[in-house]
């Protein structure tokens, strides 16, 4: 999963022509019941999840659909951490199965995703949703793997 990760993030960090190098991600891979509690502690959903993202700092726009705010240059020496992705093996899995995914293909989107919320993206609001699905897709073509949002 490392090499998946690194890979999936540097592709969305260079699609977005930000620094693929000192940027630092935490990536907690775990089971159903532990993003579950994440989810409750965090979220008040008291459910299980595919992925949940921390940002270290808030970039969201203010305006709906608009690019989010740039995160700060990495420091050459200590890094700069965009903040923490937690991916529930279990429900990937579930997930992929029932839509007939390899694994490793919906675990590379959901990272896309992650780190994209990690920048300042979201999906709540219909411009923001529309840019992040248009992001993911073009990020995940340019690593060679189809459309999530297509049936």
């Amino acid at each position: 999963m490392a090499i998946l990760a690194e890979t999936a993030s540097q592709y969305t960090l260079a699609h977005l022509d930000l620094p693929t190098e000192g940027y630092e991600i935490a990536i907690l891979a775990c089971n159903d019941a532990r993003i579950a509690e994440l989810n409750t502690e965090f979220r008040e959903k008291p459910t299980a999840t595919n992925v949940l993202s921390w940002p270290a700092n808030s970039l969201a726009p203010e305006v709906d659909g608009a690019i989010p705010h740039p995160p700060p240059d990495p420091d050459p020496v200590m890094g700069e951490a965009l903040g923490d992705i937690a991916i529930s093996y279990e429900t990937c899995l579930k997930e992929a199965r029932d839509t007939g995914k390899p694994l490793a293909d919906h675990v590379t989107h959901l990272i896309v995703h992650g780190v994209l919320h990690l920048l300042g993206y979201d999906h709540i609001r219909d411009g923001d949703a529309t840019l992040m699905e248009r992001l993911e897709t073009e990020i995940l073509g340019k690593m060679g793997l189809s459309d999530p949002y297509r049936e």
